[in-house]
């Protein structure tokens, strides 16, 4: 599968890819969702994005919007990675069609825990 990690700090997405790599996703990066729409144009939808919201050019709350409007890319999985902890920010965003919301700081288990509730990753039995 591959994920589409939309974040302006090249930090956080590195950490977000490599969480996701190591749940056997292949990664593209966009630096803000101007870039990611651009991105999904040229190498085709992603089964998921995981999307920052305060970002430069396009927010990821304008990126969710735009993603949604476009018939090709209603499959994909969004999942808003950010600061934004606010109530009204997260229903906006679950309302606009994210699927999923994970507030940073966050460890990579939290990732794969949201990946398993959305079916995109296995559960892992308990030892």
């Amino acid at each position: 599968m591959r994920a589409l990690v939309i974040d302006d700090s090249r930090t956080m997405r590195r950490i977000v890819v490599a969480a996701l790599r190591a749940l056997g996703f292949e990664t593209l990066e966009a630096e803000h969702g101007q870039a990611a729409l651009d991105v999904l144009e040229e190498e085709g939808p992603v089964e998921l994005a995981c999307i920052d919201w305060n970002m430069p050019v396009m927010t990821g709350y304008e990126f969710v919007v735009a993603a949604r409007e476009n018939p090709d890319w209603r499959d994909i999985t969004l999942m808003m990675v950010t600061t934004e902890s606010e109530h009204s920010q997260i229903v906006k965003a679950l309302a606009a069609g994210a699927h999923e919301y994970l507030i940073k700081p966050f460890t990579p288990d939290a990732i794969r825990d949201k990946l398993q509730l959305l079916g995109l990753v296995e559960y892992e039995e308990s030892a």
